[in-house]
């Protein structure tokens, strides 16, 4: 009984005494105040910082208002002590916590209004290259008229009340 209690004791010692590694990143933006989602989900305006669990790529998507969407694919490379082997004791055996930062900068660009004449001429070529391709005629389709449909009348009676 004595040598399970001493087991059981140093059991529940080792168990206390686990360290972890803990991961996180920050993520800065110029100008500062873009939503960033990682891979889908939303984390918030920056700066903002997050856990990650895994070493390896990360999809990261950031906007702004008046500023061109940014994509990132961001690779998070293992440390030294997360290598096969090394990552049971840095994970399991030393005492206390590491902690693994990581910080990510990223600039937006303006987003540059698009020039009518260079719309239009896309728009042209567009157009040409469907009638090339048997789309139609080359003249624009003019809107056909409204038409009315019939409402059918109410019989007295029915309907709200006057005021």
């Amino acid at each position: 009984m004595k040598h399970r209690v001493r087991l059981l004791a140093i059991a529940v010692c080792a168990a206390a005494l686990t360290s972890c590694v803990e991961r996180r990143y920050v993520v800065y933006t110029d100008p500062p105040g873009a939503m960033v989602l990682r891979d889908g989900q939303t984390l918030g305006a920056t700066p903002v910082d997050d856990h990650f669990v895994y070493y390896g790529k990360y999809k990261f998507t950031i906007f702004a208002d008046g500023y061109e969407t940014l994509q990132v694919q961001q690779n998070i490379e293992p440390p030294w002590y997360e290598y096969v082997g090394l990552d049971f004791i840095s994970e399991n055996l030393i005492p206390w916590t590491i902690r693994d930062r990581r910080v990510f900068q990223y600039h937006l660009e303006p987003r540059r209004l698009p020039n009518p004449k260079e719309l239009l001429d896309q728009a042209q070529n567009l157009r040409n290259r469907g009638i090339s391709l048997g789309g139609g005629s080359a003249q624009p389709v003019a809107p056909s008229a409204p038409t009315t449909v019939p409402v059918p009348a109410v019989p007295p009676g029915v309907g709200p009340p006057p005021p």
